[in-house]
C-alpha cells in the first residue's frame, strides 16, 4: 500500500543537516548501517552557518589554568542550576577532543603565535574559551562534517519537509514527508531517528534564526507522545541588528563584546556599568539582553529603539582582521563603517535552551527509536546558554546521539509502516487546498508573531501570559481553516500552511512552561515575579500530549553528586 508512495528504507533516518545532523550522521555510519540524512533546505545552507562566535572548548590554549571543570561551573552558573548536570559534564569533558577531531578532518581555526587554537574572551565564560575562525566559525564547521559525510557516503535527501514520525505500537518505525519543489509525497522506512531541527525563533517578529527554525523537530517528537522540557526558556540575543527595517534581528556576534566593543545609550553613557559592573558587556546574554531593553523603555534607546555598539576604538586593520563578516554586514546592508563609528543594536530571539527531553549519555527520548541532539533537544543549558556553549554542543551530542541510534538501529529489526497512519498523514496536507476558501497562512503567522512578541518576549507576567493562550487557542482554530491556492510546486504558501502547526505547537508550550515557572530564572524574566528562587531552581517543567491537550508537570532537577557539587562550590 505504501507503494503509491516513494518509499526510501534506511537504518537510521537524521532530520537536519546542521552541526548535530551531521556530526550524529558522520556517527551512525561508523556504526557500519544505512544513514539518510533530510534537510529542509539545501545541504550546506543550515542555520549552524550563522553562529558566529566559536566553539566553546576548554583546551587552554591561551589561558593556561582553563580545564572541564571550570567551563562545567560557568555552563551551571550560566543555566542558573537548573542544567541536566551530567549533559554539562559530558559536554565540558568532550568538547576539547570533538575540536581536535574537526582540525583531523580539516577545519581551519585562526591560530596563536605557536600555532595553537586562537581561543577568545566570551559571555559567562572565565576564561578565553572560544575557538574560532575570525567570526564566520560555523560556516567553517558545517563546511569540515559536510565533506566528511559525504567522503563516507551518507545518502542526502535536500528540499523535504518531514511531516510526521511513524510508530510501530511505541516504537518509531519511519517519516511521512514531501518534497518541497514538486510536493510529491515520500515515506522514509527507519529503525531510529535523530531529530536535529534547531529552534523556534520564527514564532517571534524579531529573531536571528532563518526561515527554517519553525520548532519542526519539536512538534513531531511531542506529536509522537516524546516529552518536551524548559520550554518556558527562550534566548533572546542582546545585539541584532535593529536598521534597516529589512535586516531586523539579523545577529551581531557577540565576538564584537569579546574583541572590547562598548555598549552606550542614546546619552553615551555606558549603561552595563549599572547592570554587571564586573563583567560590563561580557556578562551573560539574559543579562545584557534585559540590560538594552530596559534603557530603551526608560527613554535611554536609540534613534530606531535600540542600543550604540562600538568597537571604533580599536585599529580598523584589527577590526576587519577579527569580525571580517560584521563589517560587511553593516557596510553593505546598514552603509555603517564599524571602524569609524557606532552599530546600532536590540534585543532579537535566538535560542531555545527547552526542547525535547533526552538521556544524556544517548540521546534517546522518552520514545524508543526517537533521538534528538543539538538545539532540538534540552537539557545541557538550563535556563540560559552561554555564548559558543551551541557550537560544541552540536558536536558533542551529535555523536553521542548518533552513536546510540546506529547501535540501537544495528540491534533492532524494521517496524511496519501503517497505511491507514500514512493515508491520515496525506489527508492533513491536503487539507488547505481542498477548503473552497479560508484563512490565509501568512496573517496567520503575522498574528502569531505579535502575540509571541508582545505577550511571551524578555519580560512576561501572568495577565499576559494567561491572553497569550487564549489568543493561541483562536489562532489554532483558524489554522483548522486554512486555505491555499495553486499547485504543490513550489507553493510557499503551502509551506507555512505547514510550519504554522509546528509554531503553533512550540508557542502554546513555551506559553504553558512560562505561565507555570513564577520567578525569574536567567532566560525566562517575570515582571510579577522578578526574584529567583531556590524551591524553584529543583525543579524543571515537562510538557507531554494526553490525547488533544498539552498537560505540563513538574520533574525533579537531579541531585548532583558530591564530587560535581564541590567543583560548584570552588570560587564563589
Amino acid at each position: 500500500m505504501t507503494s503509491k508512495f516513494e518509499t526510501h528504507e534506511l537504518d537510521v533516518l537524521i532530520i537536519g543537516a546542521g552541526g548535530a545532523g551531521l556530526r550524529a550522521a558522520i556517527e551512525a555510519l561508523a556504526q557500519g548501517v544505512r544513514v539518510g540524512v533530510v534537510c529542509k533546505s539545501l545541504l550546506g545552507k543550515a542555520h549552524t552557518v550563522m553562529a558566529e562566535g566559536g566553539l566553546a572548548a576548554a583546551m587552554a590554549n591561551v589561558d593556561k589554568a582553563d580545564d572541564w571543570r571550570t567551563h562545567f561551573r560557568d555552563t551551571m552558573r550560566g543555566g542558573k542550576f537548573v542544567n541536566n548536570w551530567r549533559m554539562a559534564q559530558l559536554h565540558a569533558q568532550e568538547a576539547p577532543d570533538r575540536v581536535r577531531e574537526l582540525e583531523q578532518w580539516g577545519a581551519l581555526f585562526d591560530r596563536t603565535e605557536n600555532g595553537d587554537i586562537l581561543q577568545r574572551a566570551f559571555g559567562g565564560h572565565t576564561y578565553k574559551r572560544l575557538c574560532h575562525v575570525g567570526d564566520r566559525t560555523g560556516l567553517e564547521m558545517i563546511r569540515t562534517l559536510q565533506d566528511r559525510g559525504v567522503a563516507m557516503g551518507f545518502d542526502v535527501y535536500m528540499e523535504c519537509t518531514i511531516t510526521r514520525l511513524i510508530k510501530d505500537g511505541d516504537r518509531i518505525s519511519g517519516a511521512f514527508g514531501y518534497w518541497r519543489e514538486s510536493g510529491r509525497f515520500v515515506v522514509f522506512k527507519a529503525k531510529a531517528v535523530v531529530i536535529a531541527t534547531g529552534g523556534i525563533g520564527k514564532s517571534w517578529k524579531i529573531t536571528s534564526n532563518s526561515w527554517e527554525c519553525t520548532g519542526d523537530g519539536m512538534a513531531l517528537a511531542y506529536e509522537a507522545g516524546a516529552e518536551l522540557m524548559d520550554m518556558e526558556f527562550v534566548q533572546f540575543h542582546p545585539t541584532g541588528m535593529v536598521w534597516p527595517p529589512g535586516v531586523q534581528g539579523l545577529l551581531v556576534t557577540e565576538a564584537v563584546r569579546g574583541e572590547g566593543g562598548i555598549l552606550r545609550n542614546k546619552n553615551g553613557e555606558r549603561f552595563m556599568e549599572k547592570y554587571d559592573p564586573k563583567r560590563m558587556e561580557l556578562s551573560t546574554r539574559d543579562v545584557v539582553a534585559r540590560s538594552i531593553y530596559t534603557e530603551v523603555r526608560e527613554g535611554r534607546g536609540t534613534p530606531h529603539g535600540g542600543a550604540f555598539l562600538d568597537i571604533s576604538h580599536q585599529p580598523a586593520e584589527y577590526v576587519k582582521r577579527k569580525l571580517p563578516s560584521m563589517y560587511h554586514q553593516f557596510k553593505e546592508l546598514a552603509d555603517v563603517d564599524i571602524t569609524k563609528g557606532p552599530m546600532e543594536v536590540g534585543p532579537t530571539c535566538h535560542y531555545m535552551m527547552g526542547g525535547i527531553r533526552v538521556d544524556a549519555e544517548t540521546g534517546q527520548s522518552s520514545v524508543p527509536g526517537l533521538f534528538a541532539a543539538g538545539e532540538a533537544a534540552a537539557g545541557l543549558h538550563g535556563a540560559n546558554r552561554l555564548g559558543g556553549n551551541s557550537l560544541s554542543d552540536l558536536v558533542v551530542f551529535g555523536r553521542r546521539a548518533g552513536l546510540a541510534a546506529g547501535q540501537y538501529a544495528a540491534k533492532a529489526a524494521h517496524g511496519s509502516v501503517n497505511n491507514a497512519e500514512i493515508d491520515d498523514a496525506e489527508r492533513s496536507m491536503l487539507a488547505a487546498f481542498e477548503r473552497p476558501q479560508g484563512e490565509d497562512p501568512y496573517q496567520i503567522h503575522r498574528d502569531l508573531q505579535d502575540v509571541m512578541h508582545n505577550l511571551v518576549g524578555i519580560f512576561r507576567n501572568e495577565e499576559d501570559l494567561k491572553r497569550a493562550l487564549v489568543e493561541l487557542e483562536k489562532l489554532k482554530e483558524r489554522a483548522q481553516r486554512m486555505h491555499v491556492d495553486g499547485s504543490r510546486m513550489y507553493n510557499p504558501g503551502w509551506h507555512l500552511s505547514r510550519d504554522l502547526q509546528c509554531m503553533l505547537t512550540v508557542s502554546e508550550a513555551c506559553t504553558h512552561a512560562a505561565l507555570a515557572r513564577k520567578e525569574s530564572r536567567g532566560a525566562h524574566s517575570r515582571l510579577d515575579f522578578p526574584k529567583t528562587e531556590d524551591a524553584w531552581g529543583k525543579k524543571n517543567h515537562v510538557i507531554v500530549k494526553k490525547g488533544t491537550a498539552m498537560a505540563v508537570f513538574e520533574v525533579p532537577v537531579r541531585e548532583l553528586p558530591d564530587d560535581l557539587k564541590q567543583i560548584l562550590a570552588e570560587e564563589k
